[in-house]
């Protein structure tokens, strides 16, 4: 049986399916905010970094959009913070 946090990383990924990334990276930071407000009531932190073609000609706060609208539902449990660390194309690699 898979541990939550292995789940909701199964999760994102599938969510993001929707932007056919070329490239999805889900760090799981969750370890790092022990004792957090969000994490004792089971919220997970997770860094992501992800290249679509569909981030083209849109600007860096339109992607983030794109990304969090996927996740609305699951903000703020089980996932207490999502840090989108890269929006790129992939003619910006």
């Amino acid at each position: 049986m898979s541990s939550p946090s292995v789940m909701i990383v199964e999760e994102i990924h599938s969510r993001l399916g929707v932007l056919q990334p070329e490239y999805v990276d889900i760090y799981d930071d969750s370890a790092s905010h022990a004792g957090h407000a969000g994490s004792v009531a089971g919220g997970g932190h997770y860094d992501l970094t992800i290249v679509s073609a569909q981030f083209a000609g849109k600007n860096t706060l339109a992607r983030h959009r794109m990304v969090m609208a996927l996740f609305v539902d699951l903000i703020p449990h089980p996932i207490h913070a999502l840090s989108i660390k890269k929006t790129l194309t992939p003619d910006e690699l």
